[in-house]
């Protein structure tokens, strides 16, 4: 299929109620993200095409191109300008967990980006160092990391603050040796404390998340 084609065809898949949705989360797309998906299945892996959705600047072309691409194909500057590019949360989120997570430069990018000035790249380096506390710690300051959440945690912008807040939490269900302190910056900074919890879903208020999530370890 052509770029033009594949527009044509997300367009015939946009839904008004389902864009009204998504837009309160801050994601422009009218696209169901099942038929999003039926669609980057049937068109496989096709890296060419991905750059050039990508290109059109359009959500939907995007989390679609992300679908597609070879993870492994960008260089490190590529995708620290889709990163820079990708403003809206659905794409952000993509990028960094089906594409950055996958390529070499992956840890490279997060030391950059958890530094940079930029609170949305900046997101994206905590997102990659949650990732590496949960599958590999060796090598990670974690206790450093905890110094730093405990400072800045509280005051940063809702995006990076969630970032980091999942790092936080993350640290105290990996690591045993952490998780009390962990526990106790989470009830002094009280970061989503109130947040809203639908029954059965766990609460992203750290002391409650590491809570649960230990429980079902143990469990387990």
């Amino acid at each position: 299929m052509t770029v033009a084609e594949v527009m044509a065809e997300l367009a015939g898949l946009e839904d008004p109620k389902v864009r009204a949705v998504n837009e309160r989360h801050g994601d422009d797309h009218g696209v169901n993200l099942g038929a999003l998906r039926a669609l980057a299945k049937r068109l496989r892996t096709q890296q060419e095409l991905a750059c050039r959705l990508w290109e059109t600047e359009d959500t939907a072309a995007r989390l679609l191109a992300l679908l597609i691409c070879r993870p492994k194909a960008f260089g490190r500057d590529e995708l620290d300008a889709m990163v820079r590019d990708a403003r809206t949360p659905k794409v952000h989120d993509w990028l960094v967990n089906y594409v950055v997570k996958k390529n070499p430069h992956a840890d490279e990018l997060r030391t950059a980006w958890s530094a940079d000035p930029d609170p949305v790249v900046a997101s994206a380096g905590w997102a990659l160092t949650t990732d590496r506390v949960a599958k590999k710690p060796d090598g990670l300051d974690l206790g450093g990391l905890l110094d730093v959440i405990e400072a800045e945690m509280k005051g940063a912008p809702d995006r990076l603050q969630w970032a980091m807040n999942h790092c936080l939490a993350q640290i105290g269900i990996a690591h045993a040796a952490h998780r009390t302190r962990a526990i106790g910056i989470g009830e002094c900074l009280e970061v989503l404390k109130d947040y809203p919890t639908p029954p059965g879903c766990t609460s992203p208020y750290a002391p409650a998340w590491i809570g649960e999530m230990v429980r079902r370890q143990q469990a387990g």
